[in-house]
C-alpha cells in the first residue's frame, strides 16, 4: 500500500480489473454499504471506438456514515459517496486506489471524531484486492 501526498492510497490487486471491482461490490453489500454505481471507463472507451485498458469504478457509501460528514462540512459531498478505482497498467499489474479518509478529513475540515464513518471501507477494499 502506498500513500502519496495528494491523498491517494493505492494498493496492487491479485485479481484482474473486472474480479477486483466483483469482489469488491459482494464484500461492501454483504457488511449492508451501499453500491450506488460501477462505472466501465474501458467498456465506455470501447464503444466509443477508444482503446483503454480496463479501468473501472465503483461508487459505495452508508448514508448514516456519511451523512454526519455532510452535515458538518457539505462540501465533503465532492469526496462523497467514497469511490475505487482499478485499473491495469502498462505491465499488466491490477491496482486499486481510494481517497487516504485522513485526507478527506483534512481536506474538508472535518472532526477527527468523524474518522471512523470513513475508515471501515479502507479494509475492504484491501480484502477485495487480496488472495
Amino acid at each position: 500500500m502506498t500513500v502519496s501526498d495528494d491523498g491517494i492510497i493505492r494498493i496492487p490487486s491479485h485479481h484482474t480489473v473486472a474480479k477486483t471491482m466483483e469482489r469488491l461490490q459482494t464484500l461492501l453489500k454483504e457488511r449492508g454499504i451501499l453500491v450506488f454505481a460501477r462505472i466501465d471507463f474501458s467498456g465506455d472507451a470501447a464503444r466509443a471506438g477508444l482503446a483503454m485498458r480496463p479501468e473501472q469504478m465503483l461508487i459505495f457509501g452508508n448514508p448514516k456514515a456519511g451523512t454526519p460528514l455532510m452535515v458538518e462540512a457539505p462540501v465533503a459531498g465532492l469526496d462523497l459517496p467514497l469511490k475505487a478505482l482499478a485499473w491495469e497498467d502498462a505491465e499488466g499489474k491490477t491496482w486499486v486506489a481510494y481517497n487516504d479518509p485522513a485526507y478527506i478529513l483534512r481536506r474538508h475540515g472535518l472532526t477527527a471524531a468523524l474518522g471512523a464513518n470513513l475508515a471501515a471501507a479502507t479494509p475492504i477494499v484491501a480484502l477485495a484486492a487480496g488472495e
